[in-house]
């Protein structure tokens, strides 16, 4: 049910913004206007039907970016993200060499960030970026030998499909992890993780020309491994063990990160890019000798790679369990109003939330013919959609520009980390709107605009072309949009629900997917919904979701 590619929903959608573009009735912003008083700009406003929707269990596999970590959101509630993922030989059969004797093992994760200062000496000072919670916040990390192969694919009735795994999982992998913590360093490493921003500098003397040299490298975690583990795991294992990668990650079944809290410290949480991190492994072995020389002992390397969403036939997950406050809890569960709208619109990422917007309040039949008769409408009553495609058949009205603006909460956001960006989207067909193009930020929007208290205040996202193909073609299907907290402007994967959910019955419609670019953001925001908000001058009545439709309109 989740087969469809989305390089064929893309396909589709760029094809649609062509044919649209070769349409001459409905002008792009500025094209074919008459520079005189024949026309004028006007707007109008029309009401939006906006509720919750809650986010059950949803794939978390072969992410770009994934969260380690304990985050204690005010407003949302407690998330804590665990990680797993296979691992893989640089280079398969490898010439280990006689009788190798492990030196040390480390793991290697860099971190986002960048630099703030470069002082004469060539010292560098990092800020990490994608930390949520407390900036000092720390926690107990342990990583363990997973017991469970993940599967890249599996056949099913002759067909071979994707293998998910889901943010619910968590429980499953611990379980079944093997062993005990593979990280033996000092506390720092384990007991008293914390993500360290200093610059790593590793200096070097030669043995014979004492010249030193030195190596940066930005920040990362950097832990030191069990080297009895990879002993026998790596350097004593058969060589058959070691001789592809199908073969390796069923000997091999990847590595298990888990979190605990840190005794009463604050914790936090990052994103990561864990396909660039490495282990190495260091040994000595015995060189190949003669009869005529002594048997030295040669230094030598073998590193693992993580494995990361770039892998094609590999797996890794994301498993994300949340403590929600029961104000969120009930907000978007137990009173939510799908026939009047919510007025207040929480979203949040990973496990979370999103809004359903109807746009119109369409009713189930047909409104205006070409003439501009009604037609096929119960009690001959057009809806708003109907009214505005009379307009622009009969009166000539033509769209220059129509956007939602979210109107951010400030009094429950205050305190609360806010996301850059939102994303809207046609959550019926699980695809993105003909208004979005590659460079999202500047025609498309959705970024966070901030006041001068460096707060945000709302979020702007232009849906011209949506709407302009909804007038034009009387068969088009006024779809339900989503809108979610978005990580990445550039990541348009559909990440399917474990279990899809109905949320309209005429006709059965399910909510059966959402964006990745969510699932990969902790964050939330509370934005104010469509609801009428009772006098003019209520807050509610001020800031509820609106649509805005720009005309031009002939005298």
């Amino acid at each position: 049910m989740y087969k469809t590619s989305f390089f064929k929903k893309s396909l589709l959608a760029v094809m649609a913004i062509f044919l649209y573009s070769c349409d001459k009735d409905f002008n792009a912003i500025g094209e074919g206007l008459i520079g005189d008083d024949h026309f004028g700009l006007e707007s109008e406003k029309y009401d939006v039907l906006a509720f919750n929707q809650e986010v059950t269990p949803i794939q978390s596999n072969n992410m770009v970016t994934n969260a380690l970590g304990i985050f204690d959101n005010p407003l949302f509630g407690t998330t804590t993200a665990n990680f797993v993922t296979q691992i893989g030989l640089t280079s398969y059969t490898p010439t280990i060499g006689e009788a190798p004797v492990i030196d040390s093992v480390k793991i290697e994760i860099p971190y986002f960030s960048h630099v703030l200062s470069t002082d004469k000496e060539g010292n560098s000072t990092y800020e990490l970026d994608s930390i949520y919670g407390d900036k000092n916040g720390k926690f107990k990390l342990s990583i363990y030998e997973s017991g469970i192969q993940m599967r890249y694919s599996y056949f099913n009735g002759g067909n071979q499909l994707p293998q998910f795994y889901y943010t619910d999982q968590n429980t499953e992998f611990s379980n079944k992890k093997v062993g005990e913590r593979l990280n033996n360093g000092g506390a720092l490493e384990n007991d008293e993780f914390y993500f360290n921003a200093n610059e790593i500098v590793i200096k070097t003397t030669d043995p014979t020309t004492k010249a030193v040299t030195t190596e940066r490298k930005k920040p990362q975690m950097t832990l030191h491994l069990n080297t009895q583990f990879f002993q026998d795991k790596i350097l004593n294992a058969a060589a058959s063990k070691l001789s592809s990668e199908d073969v390796f990650q069923e000997y091999f079944r990847g590595l298990y990160f888990n979190v605990e809290r840190s005794g009463s410290s604050p914790s936090n949480m990052a994103l990561m890019n864990f396909g660039e991190g490495k282990i190495t492994v260091y040994y000595k072995a015995k060189t190949e000798s003669t009869e005529d020389s002594d048997t030295t002992m040669e230094n030598k390397t073998i590193v693992l790679n993580l494995k990361g969403a770039s892998a094609t036939t590999s797996n890794t997950a994301s498993f994300l369990q949340d403590t929600r406050n029961p104000d969120y809890e009930s907000a978007i569960t137990t009173n939510v109003n799908k026939t009047d709208g919510d007025e207040k619109l929480y979203l949040k990422g990973g496990q979370g939330s999103l809004a359903v917007l109807r746009l119109f309040n369409p009713t189930d039949v047909m409104g205006y013919d070409e003439k501009g008769n009604v037609v096929n409408k119960a009690n001959n009553v057009p809806d708003e959609l109907d009214e505005i495609r009379h307009n622009a058949v009969v009166k000539n009205w033509k769209v220059n520009e129509a956007n939602l603006v979210f109107s951010i909460d400030a009094d429950k956001m205050a305190g609360a980390e806010e996301p850059n960006r939102i994303f809207l989207y046609d959550l019926t067909n699980n695809t993105i709107l003909l208004d979005y193009s590659t460079d999202a930020s500047s025609t498309y929007g959705g970024l966070i605009t901030v006041g001068s208290d460096k707060r945000g205040k709302s979020y702007k996202i232009r849906i011209t072309g949506h709407i302009r193909n909804l007038i034009k073609d009387a068969t088009a299907k006024n779809v339900d949009l989503g809108l979610v907290v978005s990580q990445s402007a550039t990541m348009l994967t559909f990440n399917a629900l474990k279990n899809k959910i109905q949320i309209k019955d005429n006709p059965i419609e399910y909510f059966s997917a959402a964006p990745r670019t969510s699932v990969m953001n902790p964050l939330g925001t509370v934005l104010f919904g469509g609801k009428k908000g009772g006098s003019p001058d209520s807050e509610q009545e001020k800031k509820r979701l609106k649509l805005e439709v720009y005309y031009t309109k002939p005298n």
